[in-house]
């Protein structure tokens, strides 16, 4: 058997993401390690990881492009699937996140808002699909 187990951020300060989602999205710790270079929120059945830059930078030896808010956020989103998306979108915004576009909703009845965490990552707050 195969399941999708977790997605890992590589991030300039782990700590200050883990609580920028913590306030956000209103996610638990599940890990953090001694020296903060990775740490795992609890967020439903797959868990949101956070891996320092040097630290994932020690496991790509080729390199990775690191994620900003100065360009252009990366073809891929974080989805935070809610019943209340303008509550989850005011908190995400008072935590830090910044407003990338306002709730829309899709021709199937799902509502869909997007911004982009503190290091520029992109996240779809929607309502659940169906």
């Amino acid at each position: 058997m195969i399941q999708l187990g977790y997605t890992i951020l590589y991030v300039q300060d782990v700590v200050k993401t883990v609580e920028f989602y913590e306030n956000a999205f209103a996610f638990q710790r599940k890990f953090i390690a001694p020296d903060n270079s990775y740490a795992e929120l609890i967020s439903g059945s797959t868990t949101l990881s956070f891996a320092a830059i040097d630290l994932a930078a020690s496991n790509l030896t080729a390199g990775f492009i690191t994620s900003t808010l100065k360009a252009k956020p990366f073809g891929i989103e974080i989805g935070m699937v809610t019943d209340d998306v303008p509550t989850t979108l005011a908190a995400a915004i008072t935590a830090g996140a910044t407003l990338l576009e306002t709730p829309k909703t899709k021709p199937w009845g799902q509502i869909v808002a997007y911004v982009r965490d503190l290091d520029g990552f992109l996240i779809e707050i929607c309502t659940p699909v169906g």
